[in-house]
């Protein structure tokens, strides 16, 4: 287990401390946990690139993690009625499309990596969730600006998403039925 492991999995214990948090109404610790739980996750990625020392099990459980943290907080933000639920609805389903994606994606040899708008959708999610704790007024003007922004990109990431697996599979597909019309014809057939 390196360091940047250890921090993934420091996340995924954050999370739970986070929803406990927010539902005990304790703005100031959740916003501590938060802040600390997003700071792992940007040094866990930054020493894991710098050190070349990605691993199998951070590439699973880095974006474990960051699901957790997210979507743990958005859940608990409709649950204390700070957020609507059909915001976290298509916030939480655009993530397990993509999760589902790149499952499917994985079975067909093709790797989905994040790329820029997916991080752009966490920064922006993790802006979102700041706002959310922090504004005595979930309502206001420019909290609603800022989910109304979360909300496009996170949608605009997971098509972004589906059109590069689209893109990158189609020739993969082909391949396989070129090579189904060029084998040889079974004797039986």
């Amino acid at each position: 287990m390196n360091l940047p492991n250890s921090l993934t999995v420091v996340r995924i214990v954050l999370a739970p401390i986070l929803v406990l948090a927010l539902e005990g109404g304790s703005g100031a610790v959740a916003l501590t946990v938060f802040g600390a739980a997003m700071a792992t996750d940007v040094l866990d990625g930054h020493l894991a690139r710098s050190r070349d020392s990605i691993t199998t099990f951070g590439k699973l459980m880095d974006p474990v993690a960051d699901k957790l943290l997210i979507g743990g907080a958005f859940v608990c933000l409709a649950v204390i009625d700070r957020i609507d639920p059909w915001i976290v609805t298509a916030i939480v389903a655009r993530e397990v499309a993509v999760s589902g994606l790149r499952v499917i994606a994985c079975r067909h040899r093709v790797v989905i990596s994040a790329n820029r708008l997916g991080k752009a959708k966490t920064a922006i999610q993790a802006v979102a969730i700041v706002a959310l704790i922090v504004a005595p007024n979930p309502a206001a003007a420019w909290v609603d600006a800022i989910v109304a922004a979360t909300v496009a990109i996170t949608i605009v990431s997971g098509l972004a998403y589906g059109i590069s697996y689209r893109t990158r599979s189609r020739p993969t597909a082909l391949r396989a039925v070129e090579a189904q019309i060029s084998a040889p014809a079974s004797p039986l057939s």
